[in-house]
């Protein structure tokens, strides 16, 4: 088992914006699950950052995962929770670089 981390950026989708205080909310609490969860198999957040300057993206999330699978997992429960469809994105997942000798 190799560890992996999976670099995730993100923007808002215009319909984002036209959901209620209570409907951002209710799906703040299904994504925040399934971080739960993800941390809960071993999982682990380095951060979430604001990308500043000429950028796609105004947000990226770094996680680190057991596996490629386990990465994958965790997008696949997000999308499954409607993620993907408020949120515009972009995931890149990469493996260590073995060390020089």
């Amino acid at each position: 088992m190799s560890e992996s981390i999976w670099i995730h950026y993100a923007r808002p989708r215009p319909h984002w914006y036209r959901l209620d205080a209570a409907e951002k909310s209710a799906l703040d609490v299904r994504w925040a699950e399934v971080e739960a969860a993800s941390v809960a198999a071993g999982g682990e957040r380095v951060g979430r950052y604001h990308i500043r300057g000429q950028h796609d993206f105004q947000t990226v999330d770094i996680w680190r995962f057991a596996s490629p699978e386990a990465a994958f997992d965790h997008w696949a429960r997000l999308t499954a929770a409607g993620y993907n469809e408020l949120f515009a994105f972009s995931n890149n997942v990469g493996l260590p670089l073995p060390e020089a000798s």
